[in-house]
């Protein structure tokens, strides 16, 4: 049996239309990490919670909770592009999040894997007492 007789796969070219759509919209830790190296210029916002905030965050990431974006819009700047996050995979306040920044006009991508995976990976990650070593996980990131 092939796999077209199976139905799991449709025309390449709508699928290809599906994920550049998808990419359009999404990053990743690694990608916000090579962002951030090459210079690129963009807010990184966390938008849980003051508790989960200072139990860790990316370093560098500006906090403002979902439910204080609107009033806060203006602190990030007109113009300067947003990558937001929430928690995990499991978390969807930083699609939440990307919604209601793009419905105020604000150019703005969610970053899938949320906090977890920019610390499961390796990225740097404060608390609120200051920098945090944490190990990479090498099921999400190579291991040197």
């Amino acid at each position: 049996m092939t796999s077209s007789a199976l139905g799991l796969f449709g025309d390449p070219s709508s699928t290809a239309a599906h994920y550049a759509a998808k990419l359009a919209v999404e990053t990743d830790a690694s990608d916000v990490w090579a962002a951030r190296q090459a210079g690129e210029v963009f807010h990184l916002v966390d938008v849980r919670g003051q508790a989960a905030w200072d139990q860790g965050h990316a370093s560098g990431a500006l906090h403002i909770p979902r439910q204080q974006l609107a009033e806060r819009v203006a602190e990030l700047g007109e113009g300067i592009p947003v990558v937001v996050y929430c928690w995990s995979p499991g978390c969807n306040g930083g699609a939440k999040a990307a919604l209601e920044l793009a419905r105020l006009g604000v150019p703005v991508k969610e970053m899938i894997g949320g906090f977890e995976y920019w610390a499961r990976e390796g990225y740097p990650v404060e608390d609120a007492r200051g920098a945090v070593v944490r190990p990479i996980d090498p099921l999400t990131n190579v291991v040197d």
